[in-house]
This record gives structure tokens, sequence and C-alpha cells, in this order.
């Protein structure tokens, strides 16, 4: 009886999961005036592809899809290339110290970012770095890097020491035993918090709002932003369209790297 029920349930949370995707789908579709009607409706009644049009004709939808890939690029790969090597040294070298980077770095995700919205516009300001995209990129790693330094951390220490003694013991070098052994075990760590730094560059909006003035380097999430008139007034169709298009770049960032997710944990251990 737990068979069914568990596919019941999987069912179930694949359906939340998607409402959101179908649901922009179904807006996306419809027309002014089906979506003026009191009654919503799930399936359009006369699906329409003018909205489509109409996020590429009234905003710089690719522009700013290219501008925001860029950032999320770039600032995921900066991410783990800084927290990779500390969350090594952190996890194996277990000192005083660096317990209480450990404790910062858990405290640090308590306090709302908000609170460091001035001081750090005044440090961007002191670096000619306002208004540009480097800026922008420079404050996304500084806003991920403390949680992915404490999820690398947890992957380093799910490795056992044995095989890097194992390796050390059949003469292999420290350096051949980082990148034999150890770096194809990370492989899930490393990219799943690729992922996670990804997603959050690619959706932040609060930081993007205080650091680009400038439409020229508008992220998406700014541009989509400019959907609603000035008196609040939303443009729901071209809205979803855009909205919609904006998460093709993490599904299909996601579609690529998900494989090494699931590649062997084990992968290093086999090697010599």
């Amino acid at each position: 009886m737990r068979r069914p029920l568990q596919y019941l349930a999987l069912l179930g949370y694949i359906v939340f999961l998607a409402f959101p995707l179908l649901w922009l789908l179904s807006t996306a579709l419809k027309t002014s005036q089906e979506m003026a009607g009191l009654t919503p409706t799930w399936i359009p009644r006369h699906p329409v592809l003018s909205n489509f049009a109409d996020a590429f004709t009234e905003q710089d939808i690719v522009g700013s899809a290219l501008r925001s890939l860029v950032v999320a690029v770039t600032s995921s790969v900066l991410t783990v290339v800084l927290a990779l090597p500390a969350a090594y040294s952190m996890a194996r070298h277990r000192s005083l110290v660096n317990r209480v980077a450990i404790g910062w770095v858990l405290v640090s995700q308590v306090f709302p970012f908000i609170l460091i919205i001035i001081p750090l516009f005044m440090v961007l300001r002191t670096l000619d770095l306002v208004n540009t995209l480097p800026g922008l990129t420079v404050v996304h790693v500084t806003f991920t890097l403390p949680f992915a330094l404490w999820m690398l951390q947890g992957y380093v220490r799910s490795v056992p020491r044995e095989l890097e003694e194992a390796a050390a013991t059949d003469g292999a070098g420290r350096i051949r035993t980082l990148v034999r052994i150890v770096a194809p075990l990370l492989a899930p760590g490393v990219v799943a918090t690729l992922l996670f730094s990804f997603i959050s560059s690619w959706n932040e909006f609060l930081f993007a709002l205080v650091v680009l003035k400038d439409p020229d380097v508008a992220t998406l999430p700014l541009t989509l932003v400019k959907f609603t008139g000035a008196e609040g007034v939303v443009r729901l169709g071209p809205l979803a369209a855009a909205s919609l298009l904006a998460t093709i770049p993490s599904l299909a960032f996601f579609a690529i790297i998900q494989r090494r997710l699931r590649s062997g944990l084990l992968a290093g251990a086999v090697k010599g």
C-alpha cells in the first residue's frame, strides 16, 4: 500500500512545483479581455502569442537577460573558486579560529541583508563600481559566499580522511591526491553550489535596484518591473510572458549540470 501512496505524494509535489509555471504559461497566452474576466480560466479560450511579442518590443528583454547571464555565471564561478579552498582548509584543519569562522558564517545569514545596503553602496562608490556590472558581480559574490562556504565545507567533511591517507601511503603527493581523489568526490557539492549561486544571482533584485541606475545596464529582474506602469497598473500578459522566458536560463543551466549531481559519489575512490 505504501508504494501507491508514495507515487501519489510525489505527483502532488510535482503539481505543486509546476503550478506557478503552468499559471504563467496560461496567463501569457490569454487576451487582456479574458484576464479581466471575473472568473479565472485554467486553459485560455483563445490563445494568443501577442504577449510575447509585446514583451520583446516594449522592453529590452534580450539585452537585460544577457547582462543577467554574465553577472550570474561570473559571480557563481568566482564564488566557488573562492569558497572551495577555504572550505577544504576549514574542514580539514580544525581549530578555534575555524570554528569561530564557521559560527560567524552561520550568524551572518541571520541578519537582514538590507542592513548592509548603505555601507556596501558607499564602498562601491569609493571603488567607482556603482552602476556597473562588475560592481553588481562583487555584491553577488559577497552575498552568496558565506552560504556557499558553509555548503562546501559540509561536503568536504563527508569525504573520509582515510582515502587521502591511503593515497599518501601509495605514494601520491598532496596535489595528486586533491586532484585525483578529493576533487571527483566534491563534484556533486561543487555543482550544487554553482547551481545555488547562479539562481541566487539570476533572481536577485534588491542589490541590483540599488547598484544599477542606468537602464542600459539593467538586469532582467529590473526590466520585469518596468511592465508595471507609473500608476501601479500591471500589464499581466507581457509580464507573464517575460517572466516565463526568464525561467528558461535557470532550467537550462540545471538541465546541463544536473547529471553531475547524480554522478558516482565514490568515483574518486577507485582512481589510482
